[in-house]
C-alpha cells in the first residue's frame, strides 16, 4: 500500500493553476504516490494529459450516484428527469472528497485544492508525530462572529450523536491542505450512518450547512479520542494566503517571504483571482528561500 496519495476536486475554471499543483506533486512526493483529480464528466478531456502512472482521473459519477451530484450544462445527463431534490454543489463537492478518501488506499490522503502548490519534500512522516498522525486543528479557532463555522461545529455533533458545543471560541479543522487517515474516514462513515441511521451519503448531502474538515476534526478529537489524549495537532503545513484581491508583484514576494520552516506548501487563494505570471513569482521565491536553507 502506497504511503501517500493526493486527492484534488477541480473543474476547467481551475485548470490553469492546477498544473502548478500537479507538477509539484510529481516533483515533492514519494514515486509510488498517485494524484487523484476530481473533475465533472464535462471537464474529463481538459485534464486527460495529466493521466499516468502517478495521476488518475476520476469523474464526480464514478464516485457518488447521479442523484447527489449537482448536474451542469456540459453533462451527458444533464436533461435526466430526476425525482430527488438537487444536492447543492459545495456540499455534493465535500462529499466526493469523503467517499474519495474512503476508497482510496494509502497511509496518509492529503487533500490539497487546485490552487495549493507544494515547496518542499512530502512524505507520510510529516503527518506523524512521537508515533501519532497528526490533525489539523487550531485552537480557539471559531470565533462567535464565524457564524458558518458554529453552525459546522452543530451539524457535526448532531450527525454523531454528540452534546451540543459550549460557546465560542471553538476548534477550526477547515483547510485548504488537510491530511487524512482512509481507515478513519471509513470508521466516520459508519459512525454517521449509525446515528442516524441512514446511509452516511444520504445524512450529509441532506445536510444544508456542513463541512467535511470540521466533520472529520470532531469525529477524531470527540468521538475517537473521547475521554483520551487527543493526538497532537499541527497548522504549520501550509503557508496560505485568504486574501479576496489580486496580488501585485511585490505582494507575492512579501507573501513568500514568511515561509515557514515547517511549511511544506503554499497556497494563494483562486478567489483573489491574481494572475498566474505573479503566482509563479511567489512560487518561485519560495522555492528559492528552500533552497537556501
Amino acid at each position: 500500500m502506497p504511503e501517500l496519495a493526493v486527492i484534488t476536486p477541480s473543474f476547467r475554471g481551475d485548470a490553469e493553476i492546477f498544473s502548478d499543483l500537479h507538477r509539484s506533486v510529481l516533483e515533492f512526493t514519494p514515486a509510488d504516490t498517485v494524484h487523484h483529480i476530481i473533475v465533472p464528466v464535462a471537464d474529463k478531456e481538459l485534464f486527460a494529459r495529466y493521466q499516468g502512472s502517478r495521476c488518475r482521473i476520476w469523474t464526480s459519477p464514478e464516485l457518488l450516484p447521479r442523484r447527489y451530484l449537482r448536474i451542469g450544462p456540459g453533462d451527458s445527463y444533464v436533461n435526466v428527469r430526476r425525482p430527488w431534490p438537487p444536492v447543492r454543489g459545495w456540499i455534493s463537492q465535500q462529499a466526493i472528497k469523503i467517499a474519495a478518501a474512503g476508497r482510496i488506499e494509502a497511509d496518509v490522503i492529503v487533500i490539497a485544492d487546485s490552487d495549493i502548490v507544494l515547496v518542499r519534500p512530502v512524505t507520510a512522516e510529516r503527518f506523524h508525530s512521537g508515533g501519532q498522525r497528526l490533525l489539523y486543528r487550531e485552537e480557539k479557532g471559531v470565533t462567535e462572529d464565524m457564524e458558518r463555522h458554529v453552525i459546522w461545529h452543530r451539524v457535526a455533533r448532531e450527525l454523531f450523536g454528540l452534546p451540543p458545543a459550549p460557546p465560542p471560541p471553538l476548534t477550526d479543522y477547515v483547510s485548504s491542505f488537510n491530511f487524512w487517515d482512509p481507515a478513519v474516514v471509513r470508521a466516520m462513515q459508519r459512525r454517521i450512518s449509525e446515528t442516524t441511521g441512514r446511509d452516511w451519503l444520504d445524512a450529509f448531502t441532506g445536510q444544508l450547512h456542513i463541512s467535511e474538515f470540521m466533520l472529520y476534526g470532531i469525529f477524531v478529537d470527540e468521538v475517537l479520542h473521547a475521554g483520551k489524549p487527543r493526538p497532537p495537532g499541527d497548522i504549520t503545513v501550509c503557508h496560505n494566503t485568504w486574501q479576496r484581491t489580486p496580488m501585485d508583484r511585490d505582494a507575492a514576494v512579501a507573501f513568500a517571504q514568511q515561509l515557514g520552516p515547517d511549511a511544506v506548501a503554499m497556497m494563494i487563494s483562486a478567489k483573489a483571482r491574481t494572475p498566474e505570471d505573479v503566482r509563479r513569482v511567489a512560487i518561485q521565491r519560495c522555492a528559492e528561500i528552500v533552497k537556501a536553507g
